[in-house]
């Protein structure tokens, strides 16, 4: 019996209907393979993967393959996006064993959850070297069967692995100037100066790291960082990685020219790189920044925004062509023929050029993706734009991409930090609104009454899984975006009550941080780790809140936790810039201060938008007016108007500078 039909995953139900007996992640499954004495397997993948879909339909849809499984194994299902520590466990030990990892996982598990045996995507047929799906199973069985002792015997020895990798801590002490300008270096060394980015193929857009370096410019004056930056997020803009015609970002590029993408287009990705963007145009005013953080803005609101006011995960690479194959890109390429049939022969070949629709095609069967690869004469602009309308019209009447609805607390701190800033820098209040709207769901539902955060919810409904690190990190970073934005220090309020457990449940005595809580599921390991992937790693995440509160409230037990979980950055910044870039940015703030911004006047005035946009690394902002601010925000207690006129104080490491109540001043002392 497939067990999948009531849960709230998207990626679950897609195999709700499979011919396998799939049980959900839970003690259940496990005293059944206890049961029946057999081991395990464990699929990991999530809805927008590519080739889980693949997988799925050539093996899980098999009806032989189904029957072989459910005959020898208890088959789990699980979504890598609502059980993180889950994939982050197996995932370790995949890549321990095979030196690689990705989805869709394939594990085997004794009764006792401890994996034996690892791989990936199996093709239904020998392929490349890889051997059947149907091969690995029966291998597989006659090992359990005829071999069982010395199954137990690798297990055991996996497991004691695993377990003696836990990090005790990050090193001795804060990261300082020598690691930051280490890091530097290090990004330096692997930066593609042709194309932008860093290594080589496939290529992902590095948002945290870009972050980083435009906080070290910020405070160093280091050209060389803003150079790098700015080249890559121009290049990443003018790309197939970028959506030319609704907006948005693809997972990452194939290739090293960001000409081809990964089509499915995540929530994190968005959120982070629509804050890069609008951070970029704050340090140099680029007019394309600009472009890029509002049109990526408004993607997210028209194509992930949910009916409860929250964001969706994800929308599907693929879709249907119009064979109705369901194929990857198909929603996003075209051909020279397609152009002409929508714009007509003219401006077609116009489209061609502007776009880079190739006769042969820069994807598969003669289609390319849109991109701008740039031209030496001068564009009509206009005709561009109505170019790219009619495009964006014609394609909206395609079959869509399926999208992943359920909300992920974590990816939906950082939209509500995305859209909290580019909405006030580019006075667009509406943004602002749906930031908002997403917060008051989080407390609404992902907090509801037990006053921990879950980690998903669907059509207003919480999941059954718990929050993990990175959502209390992610969700309190959002939640002090949005109080620096709008002056409400509720948000303040909730971003404390986050990091208070941050502190009570997910922290280790040497001050090392934990992926997940003290009273959490136990499982083989406890999941710990301190890098960057796709999205900020929690430790770090946690740390960057944790250090911004402190700044804003004078807590000096946050600002001890930030500094104990920063000594990681300093272990791993000099040799792992790529994967520690928010830790990075982080330590950053840390050098400048951070700085505190205390305005007291009206939201939104000259003053409170000034300060919002100054450069400084990490600087807080603090708003709001008459006697009861200072009850809102500590930073605002005892500061006075001057001259009855709105002021603004700026400290960092308890001293102040004198109020002021000129815009222009404060601007220098922001950026100085």
């Amino acid at each position: 019996m497939n067990r999948l039909a009531g849960v709230t995953s998207p990626y679950l139900l897609q195999h709700a209907d499979n011919p396998v007996d799939w049980w959900p992640w839970g003690p259940e499954a496990f005293e059944e393979a206890k049961r029946r004495e057999v081991p395990v397997l464990l699929s990991v993948g999530y809805s927008a993967c590519h080739w889980c879909h693949v997988m799925a339909h050539e093996s899980f849809e098999d009806e032989a393959v189904a029957a072989f499984l459910n005959e020898h194994f208890v088959p789990v299902k699980v979504d890598r996006e609502e059980r993180p520590d889950v994939d982050a466990v197996y995932m370790e030990a995949v890549q321990a064993a095979t030196g690689h990892g990705g989805w869709p996982m394939t594990v085997f598990l004794t009764p006792d959850a401890e994996p034996f045996y690892f791989g990936t995507y199996f093709p239904p047929a020998p392929r490349h070297g890889s051997p059947s799906f149907r091969q690995v199973l029966e291998g597989v069985r006659a090992a359990w069967t005829d071999r069982r002792g010395e199954v137990a015997e690798v297990a055991g020895r996996i497991v004691a692995d695993l377990a003696g990798r836990s990090l005790a801590h990050g090193g001795d002490g804060v990261p300082g100037e020598q690691e930051t300008a280490q890091a530097l270096l290090g990004l330096t060394r692997e930066y593609d100066e042709q194309y932008g980015g860093f290594g080589g193929a496939p290529k992902f857009p590095p948002s945290m790291a870009i972050e980083f370096l435009l906080r070290h410019y910020a405070r160093t004056g280091a050209e060389g960082a803003l150079q790098m930056a700015a080249d890559t997020c121009s290049a990443m803009a003018r790309g197939g990685i970028y959506d030319q015609l609704g907006g948005g970002f693809a997972r990452y590029s194939v290739d090293r020219e960001w000409i081809v993408p990964h089509f499915e287009k995540m929530l994190y990705d968005n959120a982070l790189l629509c804050r890069v963007y609008a951070h970029l145009w704050r340090t140099t005013g680029s007019e394309e920044a600009r472009r890029i953080a509002l049109e990526t803005a408004d993607f997210m609101v028209r194509e992930l925004r949910t009916a409860e006011g929250g964001f969706a995960s994800a929308l599907d690479a693929d879709s249907e062509d119009a064979d109705g194959r369901h194929v990857e890109g198909a929603y996003y390429v075209w051909t020279p023929a397609q152009l002409r049939e929508v714009l007509g022969e003219e401006d077609a070949v116009f489209a061609a050029v502007h776009f880079g629709v190739t006769e042969e095609g820069t994807f598969e069967e003669g289609s390319s993706v849109l991109r701008l690869p740039g031209e030496a004469r001068p564009v009509d602009a206009g005709r561009a734009a109505d170019v790219r309308a009619r495009l964006l019209a014609a394609r909206e009447e395609r079959p869509r991409p399926g999208r992943d609805d359920k909300v992920v607390a974590a990816w939906n701190g950082l939209a509500i930090a995305a859209l909290a800033e580019t909405g006030a820098y580019f006075d667009r209040p509406d943004l602002v609104e749906r930031a908002t709207e997403a917060a008051d769901l989080l407390v609404r539902v992902h907090l509801g009454e037990v006053a921990r955060l879950a980690r998903t919810s669907r059509d207003g409904r919480a999941g059954d899984n718990a929050g993990v690190l990175e959502d209390y990190g992610d969700v309190a970073e959002g939640f002090l975006a949005l109080a620096a934005v709008t002056g409400e220090g509720v948000w303040l309020e909730f971003a404390g009550f986050l990091l208070d457990i941050v502190l009570e449940q997910f922290t280790g005595e040497g001050g090392q941080l934990y992926d997940t809580a003290h009273d959490a599921e136990r499982l083989i390991r406890r999941p710990q780790d301190p890098t960057d992937g796709a999205t900020p790693a929690g430790w770090t995440a946690a740390a960057g809140a944790l250090l911004s509160y402190a700044a804003y409230t004078g807590s000096e037990a946050h600002r001890a936790a930030a500094e104990g979980a920063l000594g990681v950055v300093k272990a791993l910044g000099p040799r792992a810039s790529r994967f520690i870039g928010w830790g990075l940015a982080v330590a950053e703030a840390l050098l400048d201060g951070p700085r505190e911004v205390a305005v007291a006047g009206p939201v939104g005035g000259e003053l409170h938008r000034t300060a919002l946009l100054g450069r400084a690394p990490g600087a807080v902002v603090a708003v709001g007016e008459g006697p009861q601010a200072g009850a809102e925000f500590p930073l605002l207690g005892d500061r006075p108007l001057v001259g009855g006129e709105p002021t603004a104080y700026v400290c960092r490491h308890f001293v102040c500078e004198a109020p002021t109540t000129d815009a222009a001043e404060l601007a220098e002392k922001l950026d100085g």
